[in-house]
């Protein structure tokens, strides 16, 4: 009985780490595809000139601002609009309020790039934004691009 106990524990734990493991690979290939739609987009649209974060971001400092950043705890209220890559804009927003550690990945980074007063582009792959989970207009793995204004912080 105890060897069949230790069989299916074995096996139970082997499928466990396969999915773990199949869940990191497809995250890996779709931030493949991401990068790749996302370079195939800055190609289509010459006139953005963004740079690739080692996070997988891209973004164009449009305005810098002025004073200091923001920190990962501040309290950001921003402007934004958010588009797909076909340039349909699925969600936007004024005065809109929010921890910065409470929004997606993507804007954790992107934001404290710029100060008060400052504007960002930011094109997010889908993996720093809602992933699988497209909520609303936004469809699952949907890589987007924001035009961030940070009005303030604090």
């Amino acid at each position: 009985m105890k060897k069949y106990l230790l069989l299916l524990s074995a096996i139970i734990i082997t499928l466990i780490m396969s999915c773990d493991n199949s869940v990191k690979l497809n995250q890996a290939k779709q931030a493949r595809i991401d990068d790749s739609l996302i370079r195939i987009y800055l190609k289509a649209n010459p006139q953005i000139k963004a740079q690739k974060d080692p996070s997988g971001i891209y973004y164009q400092i449009l305005s810098e601002g002025k004073g200091d950043h923001p920190k990962d705890n501040s309290l950001v209220t921003v402007n934004y609009t958010a588009a797909l890559l076909n340039d349909m804009v699925v969600d936007k927003g004024n005065g809109y309020s929010s921890p910065l550690d409470h929004l997606i990945k993507g804007w954790q980074i992107g934001i404290p790039l710029v100060k008060e007063g400052g504007s960002i582009l930011l094109i997010v792959p889908s993996g720093l934004a809602y992933g699988a989970n497209g909520p609303g207009r936004i469809p699952e793995n949907s890589v987007l691009v924001f035009s961030v204004d940070l009005t303030e912080f604090n």
